[in-house]
């Protein structure tokens, strides 16, 4: 839907290739489009494999290409649209961090926090994944942080009253599985946490990392799953000297009661997108998007749109 509504409105038709897990869903999400009184040819999925997208994208009747996946995806993407000189826009992944600043109201930033980092099952590409506390409030941002990750009900997540689901496949508990694994095996503390759930489904247990230096491949890594990093840093310089190292620039979030300092350190952070006392989010009005290797080009807004139009120019002289 984030790249069909803009397109929509421009006037252009979609193919769409899912991910190899969700085909039952693309044809529900084609079916719903369909109910929704697009007209016909609006958006057709495509159940071809990824070895077949340099043909579409390739074809003269396809004028840019569109991607939500993985950093490897969006090369691979983005490197068929440069040949063939078409437009693309990536959103890729991110490592987001969620700043605390030593002003910040800790329990409003410890109950967001712990959304930001388990919805989905930690499974989003604007998930907190990087927690960077000021040294003054680090002990009890991360006391009660794990107290709430203790608390997690995990189980159906048909059921209203589950907080925490299954990963996406056997395949991405298994990544996630070794991620941690190896980040520990690299000096990392296994705080909270760590393991899958020894029970039916792709479990894994809300998890916290401590100790993570820069030569542990975790510190650079996205974790895509319940697994929180926590850095403590001393003041907001180094904040967001930590913040800044990193190969991704998605989104992030700052945490502080003086609005003018969270905006100072918002304009300084490098990524697409930066919420104060709020967990990085996604609206229909405001454009979506980031910077490095979390992609380029934005999604949603105005700006969605003007992605996939021609801004001509015609000038009549008299």
């Amino acid at each position: 839907m984030r790249v069909l509504a803009p397109n929509l409105a421009a006037g252009n038709p979609v193919l769409a290739k899912h991910a190899s897990i969700v085909p039952h869903c693309a044809e529900t999400f084609a079916h719903l489009v369909r109910e929704a009184g697009a007209p016909d040819g609006a958006w057709t999925n495509l159940f071809i494999s990824s070895d077949q997208v340099a043909n579409i994208i390739s074809d003269p009747r396809v004028q840019g290409a569109a991607l939500t996946g993985s950093e490897k995806a969006g090369g691979a993407v983005a490197a068929q649209a440069a040949k063939h000189i078409k437009k693309a826009t990536l959103e890729l992944g991110g490592n987001d961090v969620f700043v605390v600043l030593d002003d910040a109201d800790i329990e409003k930033a410890v109950k967001i926090g712990v959304q930001a980092r388990l919805t989905n099952a930690g499974q989003v590409c604007t998930a907190a994944k990087r927690f960077i506390l000021h040294e003054k409030i680090a002990d009890r941002f991360l006391s009660q942080f794990t107290e709430a990750f203790s608390k997690v009900k995990m189980g159906d997540q048909m059921d209203a009253a589950t907080e925490l689901g299954p990963l996406s496949s056997k395949d991405a508990l298994e990544t996630l599985t070794r991620q941690v694994n190896e980040a520990v095996k690299n000096g990392a503390t296994l705080h909270f946490g760590g393991k899958p759930l020894e029970s039916k489904g792709n479990f894994f247990a809300p998890t916290i990392l401590t100790q993570i230096t820069r030569d542990n491949p975790a510190y650079f890594e996205e974790f895509f799953g319940p697994v929180a990093q926590i850095y403590v840093v001393k003041d907001d310089d180094e904040a967001i000297k930590l913040a800044n190292d990193s190969h991704y620039g998605l989104g992030g979030a700052v945490f502080s009661q003086d609005i003018e300092r969270a905006k100072r350190m918002a304009s300084r952070i490098e990524t697409g997108m930066v919420y104060i006392n709020w967990l990085t989010d996604t609206a229909a009005e405001l454009p979506f998007g980031g910077v490095k290797r979390s992609g380029f080009g934005r999604e949603l807004s105005d700006l969605g749109i003007k992605e996939f139009v021609n801004q001509k120019l015609v000038v009549v002289r008299r």
